[in-house]
């Protein structure tokens, strides 16, 4: 009998493809049983962090905590979606993937959920949730066979690189955002989710003991409801401005195409309402399969990239992005005032108009054509994301309507009406839509050593009377 330990293989190379020692492989490790049971686990926390995330986006204020938790909210998607492809490989028909592992977890997240403020959410999200998820699954690591557990054990690794990644972003902003008198205000409550972890055995159920009694409840005792109303930080100023029509602009033939390199950024960042509105859909579309959850996720991901390609651009052309009035009157009025199948509706309608050869492309054409790479870069990347984001409205949005000519014509319609309100806004004193683009093209300009052209400077066209599209509000051509 040959002895492990004594084991060679052929001229010494790596065993068992790379994956282990022929000693590590050995030892028996998890059962399938016990196994899946831990997944399941995982499964629950990654699909209840990214309940959390999408939920607080469109009320969080911060810029950079909003596309922080876009992002995340992602990812936390796409390992649902892993482990739940995973947890299907292992005869577990039915597979129970929405049933709730234990009532104190459930509490557990129930109460990072309704955290009153953006300090409390950090806090049990990034030192409490998230680390007790790498934790578990660090665990799995070490408890699992190596040779035998082989597929769970990839999900498991990449889940905790892209962990990784999430906690240094929130150890930073932790560290930017909560001083000590907050995090003494909290310190009692991250003792009891402390307290609520044990009650379950942790993330993975392994360390759960006897104890049965039924949690209590400190914040979340009030169910959470959700936000639809988008906030920003006081860096974005006079936010109900429509009175720059940036589309007037850039699909003017007379005009050049380095100034419409600017009204590009300008698009790109206002994409920040976007994601503001998609989390609203997320949040309030309930039933679906995880496939749309996943890929509405990725969606609104790429919509807060695109918002930071606009951030890039200005800083990277040296102008101050604060001076261009980011709006906030779409995702608004369609948060307050649509049901979530008639925002996904503009969203399908908007998505199909960038299709066409004064869409996607032609924003990439000028971008080349104005000789600055980055702006080329940019908007390449950009066609590429809309016309994924314009097949997943076909494969989601398309079949709740019936058919594509109608589903087109609900979703115009759906955005005419809550584009009429640049009179409403002025008269209630929320803006006077003032033309700011004059001060961002001489900044602009100054940055470039180049006098203004006269024809750029002079523009003053509003969206009184049009869309983003350029049709007008009512409806007319």
């Amino acid at each position: 009998m040959t002895d492990v330990k004594a084991y060679r293989s052929y001229r010494g190379l790596p065993t068992l493809a790379g994956l282990a020692t022929i000693g590590d492989a050995a030892k028996p490790g998890l059962s399938v049983e016990a196994c899946v049971a831990r997944l399941k686990r995982y499964h629950y926390a990654f699909m209840r962090l990214h309940e959390i995330l999408t939920a607080r986006i469109t009320a969080e204020p911060i810029y950079e905590l909003k596309t922080g938790f876009s992002h995340h909210a992602y990812l936390c998607a796409e390992h649902v979606a892993a482990l739940r492809q995973r947890i299907g490989e292992m005869r577990e028909p039915p597979l129970g993937l929405e049933e709730v592992p234990h009532p104190a977890l459930q509490v557990f997240f129930d109460e990072i959920l309704a955290a009153p403020t953006t300090e409390a959410l950090l806090l049990g999200m990034y030192e409490k949730a998230l680390p007790a998820l790498d934790a578990a699954l660090e665990q799995h690591l070490r408890d699992t066979n190596p040779l035998t557990d082989a597929p769970s054990i990839r999900v498991i690794r990449f889940a905790r690189m892209e962990i990784d990644d999430m906690l240094e972003f929130g150890r930073e902003a932790v560290g930017c955002l909560v001083d000590e008198t907050q995090y003494a205000k909290y310190r009692e409550w991250l003792g009891y989710l402390d307290g609520l972890l044990a009650m379950s055995g942790a993330i993975d159920g392994v360390a759960r003991t006897l104890n049965e009694e039924k949690p209590a409840r400190r914040f979340s005792i009030k169910p959470y409801v959700y936000d639809r109303v988008p906030r920003r930080d006081e860096r974005f100023q006079d936010v109900w401005n429509q009175g720059v029509n940036a589309e007037s602009f850039l699909y003017n033939p007379d005009l050049p195409a380095k100034p419409k390199t600017l009204m590009m950024l300008y698009k790109r960042l206002r994409e920040i309402d976007v994601p503001e509105m998609m989390a609203s859909i997320i949040a309030e579309t309930k039933g679906k399969p995880w496939d749309y959850y996943r890929d509405m996720s990725r969606q609104l991901w790429d919509e807060a990239r695109h918002a930071m390609m606009g951030e890039v651009g200005f800083v990277a052309l040296g102008v101050d992005w604060t001076k261009a009035r980011i709006t906030v009157n779409w995702s608004h009025r369609l948060n307050t005032e649509c049901t979530p199948i008639e925002r996904h509706a503009v969203l399908y309608f908007i998505e199909q108009g960038l299709m066409t050869k004064t869409g996607k492309r032609y924003e990439w054409e000028v971008g080349v054509e104005s000789g600055i790479p980055l702006i080329a870069t940019i908007q390449d990347y950009d066609w590429a994301d809309e016309v994924l984001h314009a097949q997943l409205g076909r494969l989601w949005y398309i079949p709740v309507i019936g058919e594509w000519k109608k589903a087109l014509e609900y979703g115009d319609q759906c955005w005419t009406r809550i584009l009429s309100n640049w009179q409403e806004v002025k008269d209630k004193g929320l803006t006077q839509h003032a033309n700011w683009w004059p001060a961002i093209y001489t900044q602009a300009c100054a940055a470039w050593n180049e006098t203004p052209g006269a024809a750029a400077l002079a523009f003053a066209e509003t969206y009184e009377g049009a869309r983003a599209d350029l049709k007008g509000v009512t409806g007319s051509a």
